[in-house]
């Protein structure tokens, strides 16, 4: 192999370093919802709120960018028809279509988007660097809210300025600090495995 094909920039997400095969994308996929399941039973209710804090889009957006845009955006589409049947995967242990079309579900929907979202960003090779990866969380997280908040306030009756207060504002910080975590965590794999352009 020549220098120059060396030198140039690697396309793709993580997991594709390695062979794909189908049944290794599914597993894939299947784990990367239940690591959105797990991460969403970490909960704190915010007083006032119908909207937990949880580490959900912590776990969809670092998925994501591992995984790459069809994974990414088909992991939470597993995650989210895992819910509408029942399975208790939502934050408190919920599950059912209530929950789905309740307070959270635009954010549920979001995580689909996000996903889709993330993973293309992150084949273009956004998540190599820490600015790179701090604003693919920046337009993951954009996107959870871009349909998070109308929905919490079409659902809850109320305005869009109160879902932006209670839907938006109490989780910049714990969003800040999701998305540090992330632009160290993604960089880093990348440097490990040597291809980090």
């Amino acid at each position: 192999m020549s220098s120059l094909a060396q030198a140039a920039p690697r396309r793709g997400a993580l997991v594709d370093l390695w062979a794909r095969s189908r049944t290794r994308d599914a597993v894939l996929v299947v784990g990367a919802a239940g690591l959105t399941a797990l991460a969403a039973q970490i909960s704190v209710p915010v007083p006032g709120s119908p909207v937990p804090v949880t580490l959900q889009t912590f776990a969809v957006l670092v998925t994501a960018a591992a995984l790459g845009a069809t994974r990414g955006a088909l992991s939470q589409l597993v995650y989210l028809a895992a819910g509408a049947v029942g399975l208790p995967v939502f934050s408190g242990a919920t599950g059912g279509m209530p929950a789905v079309l309740g307070a959270t579900g635009g954010y549920l929907l979001g995580f689909v988007v996000a996903g889709y979202l993330v993973g293309a960003l992150a084949q273009r090779g956004a998540d190599r660097s820490l600015r790179g990866t701090l604003l693919t969380y920046v337009a993951g997280s954009l996107a959870v809210y871009a349909l998070g908040v109308p929905v919490l306030a079409l659902v809850t009756h109320q305005s869009l300025g109160w879902a932006v207060a209670h839907g938006l504002v109490p989780f910049l910080v714990g969003d800040v600090l999701k998305a540090l975590a992330a632009s160290a965590l993604l960089p880093a794999a990348w440097h490990v495995t040597g291809r980090t352009r």
